[in-house]
């Protein structure tokens, strides 16, 4: 658990939300994908930006 707390866990799991939501849209803008899918790989990096601020918070307040 400390290690989920450490800046370099918070800042890959924001870097890679933010990936997944930026990929979900350029594949479905080109067409590769469908909008559902499209959408699942949106609430996917919504869903580790979350985790990503949740955690941050948590070490905040841990210290």
């Amino acid at each position: 658990m400390e290690f989920l707390l450490t800046r370099p866990a918070v800042v890959a799991l924001a870097i890679l939300g933010a990936a997944l939501s930026s990929v979900a849209s350029f594949l479905q803008t080109r067409g590769r994908i469908s909008e559902k899918s499209a959408r699942v790989l949106n609430y996917a990096g919504y869903g580790c930006m979350g985790v990503s601020m949740l955690f941050f918070a948590l070490a905040g307040l841990w210290r």
